[in-house]
C-alpha cells in the first residue's frame, strides 16, 4: 500500500517586529496597484528550472554585498583603475547598504509580498523578516555599478547587467515588491552620484604637453661638444632599457663619456669639462657645450647644480632606479634623449635652492623632507612591484607611523609638531602624505605636505587620509566642517622659511633632498630656507612630446 505523497515544505515567514512609518505599499493606493500588478506578471513568468535556480543563487550571492566585494577584488586586481573603481563601487555600496537598510527601512518600511504561489524551486529557504521598502540588494546593486562606471565605464558595462539580474531576482524569488526595487535602485545609484561630486575622481592624464617652456639649446647631432659621467652603480630602472655606454657610443659618437668611479668627485669633474678639460681627456680639450647624466636622482640633482653654475643645457639619459626627474621632463627612454640632444631641442625648468644655517644654496631638483617621509617611501618603493602604488603606500604607511616620533618644527615663524614635512619643487600628485611624481616642471611653486602631530589620534587620521588616496581633502573642500578634523595640511608657496630644534637636547635630525641626506646636530638651532628658482635650469627635453 503506497502512502500519500508529502506536501512541499512552505517557506517560513515572521512578521517583522517593526515595518516602519510611512509604509508606501499602504499608504498610496497607485503604487500598491502597480506593484501588484507587476509581481503578478514576475510571478506567472516561466523562466525554466535552470534559470529559476540560477537567480536564486545570484540572490543569495548578494546578500552582505559578498557579490559586490568579489567583484571589487577582481577589478583592482587589473591596476590603477580598477582599484579606483573597486574603492568607488565599495564605498558607495557601504553608503547604500547603510541608507537603505537603517534609513529607508526605518522610515518607510511596510510588509513583504507572500512567496507561497513561488515553485519550490524559486523560493529561498530562509526570507528576510525586515521591512520591505527600500530593497537593500537593489541598492547595494545600484551603487557598485554606478560606482564603477563613474570610474571606469567600460567596467560599469560588464557590471551593469549583473547588478541588473540581482535586481530582478528580488522579484523573481518574490522578496520584495516592484516599488522596494526601484526605490532601493534610485538610492543606490543615487548615492553613487553623491559621492562623486563630494569627492571627484583624480583628473586624468594631461595632454601631451611639453614639461616646460621651450629655450635655445645647441644642437650637437653627433655629440660633439657634449660631456656625459654615466654612473653604472645606479640601478637598472623601470624606464632603462638600453646600455646607457652602448648607446652613447652608438648615437652620439663624439660625446666625451666618463664612467663614474668610487672615490670621483662628481662636481670637480664637471667643473673640469666645463673650463675645458676633463676626467679621461686631455687638459687641451675644449669646454664642454652641454654637461650630461646617467645615473638616478642624487646625481642628477648634482650634474644640475654644475650644469646651472656654468650657465650650460643638461642632458638626462634615465639610467637609474626611479628617474623621477626624466619621467617629468618626458625623458622615458633614452631615444628621447638622444633626439633632443640630435635636434637641439629643449625646456627650461624649475629648480628650488636650499641654503641651511646661511651656506651656499643646493639645487633641489625633485623633493625636500624632514620626518618620516624618506622612510615612507623606500618602505613603500620596497613594497610596489608586489603590491601595486596605493596598496604599498597604505602598508608603508602604516609601518612607518607605528614606531615615528614627531618633529618640531617652525614653518614661517609658526611654530608646530609634524610627523612628516615634504615639500616637492612644483605640484605632486596624489594629494596624500607620500605623492608620488609630478606632470609639469615650470609652474613656479613648492607643493608643502605636512602630517601634523598636534591633534589627537593623529596617527590614525594621517593613515585612514592616506587610504583615501586624496579623497579626505576633496570631501572636506565640500563640507568645510570636515576640515578641522584632518591631520594633513596642503598648500603652495615660492619659498619656505624652517626653523629646526630648541637649544635643548634632541636626536640628530635627519634633511632629505634629492635621494640625499643632511644629518643636522639635534642640540642646536639650524635654519633653512627653500626658495623656487622659475626657469633655473635649461634641459634637453622633446618640446612636442606626441610627436615621440
Amino acid at each position: 500500500m503506497s502512502s500519500a505523497p508529502v506536501p512541499p515544505p512552505q517557506t517560513p515567514r515572521r512578521k517583522p517586529r517593526f515595518t516602519g512609518l510611512v509604509k508606501p505599499h499602504e499608504a498610496f493606493p497607485a503604487v500598491a496597484r502597480l506593484d501588484r500588478r507587476m509581481n503578478d506578471r514576475t510571478y506567472r513568468r516561466q523562466l525554466g528550472p535552470r534559470a529559476d535556480a540560477a537567480l536564486v543563487r545570484l540572490t543569495t550571492a548578494a546578500n552582505h554585498s559578498v557579490l559586490w566585494m568579489g567583484l571589487g577584488a577582481g577589478l583592482a586586481a587589473t591596476g590603477a583603475r580598477g582599484r579606483r573603481a573597486a574603492v568607488r563601487g565599495l564605498v558607495s555600496v557601504a553608503a547604500a547598504s547603510a541608507t537603505a537598510n537603517l534609513l529607508g527601512k526605518g522610515l518607510f518600511g511596510g510588509d513583504r509580498p507572500s512567496a507561497d504561489p513561488l515553485p519550490l524551486v524559486r523560493r529561498l529557504r530562509r526570507y528576510p523578516t525586515t521591512p520591505s521598502f527600500p530593497s537593500g540588494h537593489s541598492a547595494t546593486a545600484g551603487a557598485f555599478a554606478a560606482g564603477v562606471a563613474l570610474e571606469w565605464p567600460a567596467a560599469g558595462l560588464v557590471v551593469a547587467p549583473v547588478a541588473g539580474a540581482v535586481m530582478y531576482s528580488r522579484l523573481h524569488v518574490g522578496a520584495h515588491w516592484f516599488s522596494d526595487v526601484v526605490g532601493g535602485a534610485a538610492i543606490g545609484v543615487g548615492l553613487a552620484a553623491l559621492g562623486r561630486w563630494l569627492v571627484p575622481s583624480p583628473p586624468g592624464p594631461e595632454p601631451d604637453v611639453p614639461a616646460g617652456p621651450p629655450t635655445d639649446v645647441p644642437a650637437l647631432p653627433d655629440g660633439e661638444g657634449l660631456f656625459v659621467v654615466v654612473n653604472t652603480a645606479a640601478g637598472s630602472g623601470r624606464i632603462l632599457k638600453e646600455d646607457p655606454l652602448e648607446v652613447l657610443h652608438r648615437d652620439l659618437p663624439k660625446a666625451r663619456v666618463h664612467v663614474l668611479a668610487e672615490g670621483d668627485d662628481l662636481r670637480e669633474i664637471y667643473d673640469r669639462a666645463a673650463r675645458g678639460g676633463g676626467a679621461d681627456s686631455e687638459d687641451g680639450a675644449r669646454p664642454a657645450r652641454a654637461l650630461g647624466i646617467s645615473g638616478g636622482d642624487g646625481t642628477v640633482a648634482t650634474a644640475a647644480a654644475a650644469a646651472r653654475d656654468h650657465d650650460l643645457p643638461l642632458v638626462v639619459f634615465p639610467g637609474g632606479t626611479l628617474n623621477h626627474f626624466a619621467k617629468a621632463a618626458d625623458l622615458t627612454s633614452m631615444s628621447a634623449t638622444v633626439d633632443a640632444v640630435r635636434t637641439g631641442s629643449g625646456v627650461s625648468v624649475d629648480v628650488a635652492e636650499l641654503r641651511v644655517d646661511g651656506h651656499d644654496p643646493v639645487t633641489v631638483l625633485n623633493t625636500f623632507s624632514l620626518g618620516i617621509y624618506p622612510e615612507l617611501v623606500s618602505q613603500r618603493e620596497r613594497a610596489e612591484k608586489r603590491l601595486g602604488k596605493w596598496p604599498a603606500t597604505v602598508w608603508a604607511t602604516a609601518r612607518v607611523l607605528r614606531s615615528a616620533a614627531p618633529l618640531k618644527v617652525s614653518v614661517d615663524g609658526v611654530v608646530g609638531s609634524y610627523w612628516s614635512f615634504f615639500a616637492g619643487v612644483n605640484t605632486y600628485v596624489p594629494q596624500n602624505l607620500a605623492p608620488v611624481e609630478r606632470v609639469r616642471l615650470d609652474d613656479g611653486v613648492l607643493d608643502v605636505r605636512t602630517g601634523r602631530a598636534e591633534k589627537r589620534y593623529s596617527r590614525a587620521r594621517l593613515f585612514l587620509e592616506t587610504v583615501a588616496g586624496g579623497g579626505a581633502s576633496s570631501l572636506a573642500e565640500r563640507v568645510r566642517p570636515l576640515e578641522r578634523h584632518l591631520a594633513l595640511d596642503a598648500w603652495t608657496t615660492p619659498d619656505l622659511s624652517l626653523r629646526l630644534g630648541d637649544g635643548s637636547p634632541h636626536d640628530p635630525v635627519i634633511l632629505a633632498h634629492d635621494g640625499e641626506t643632511l644629518e643636522l646636530d639635534g642640540d642646536r638651532v639650524t635654519d633653512a630656507t627653500l626658495t623656487m628658482v622659475p626657469g633655473g635650469l635649461r634641459v634637453y627635453a622633446p618640446t612636442d612630446p606626441a610627436a615621440g
